[in-house]
């Protein structure tokens, strides 16, 4: 007759790349992989004060700017009276 159609089995990583929510099947979600030692604590906090290192500048940017705006509109306000 025809060629058999080869089943295609997925494996869940943890990782999102498509919403599955509508999708049937023996899928348990929320599942950590076995395969996957969770990480150490210290491993937890290097990636934390990497993060934390990365957004450290563009906040300096921001607080400055909004001191600025504070600073300028201070000035304004004691010129108008």
């Amino acid at each position: 007759m025809g060629k058999k159609k080869e089943k295609i089995t997925y494996i869940d990583d943890g990782r999102t790349i498509a919403d599955m929510s509508n999708v049937s099947g023996g899928f348990r979600f929320k599942e950590r992989n076995p395969y996957v030692p969770p990480a150490s604590l210290k491993a937890q906090l290097a990636t934390f004060w990497n993060a934390m290192k990365m957004m450290f500048r563009p906040m300096l940017v921001v607080v400055a700017g909004i001191m600025l705006i504070y600073l300028i509109m201070l000035v304004l306000f004691a010129l108008a009276y």
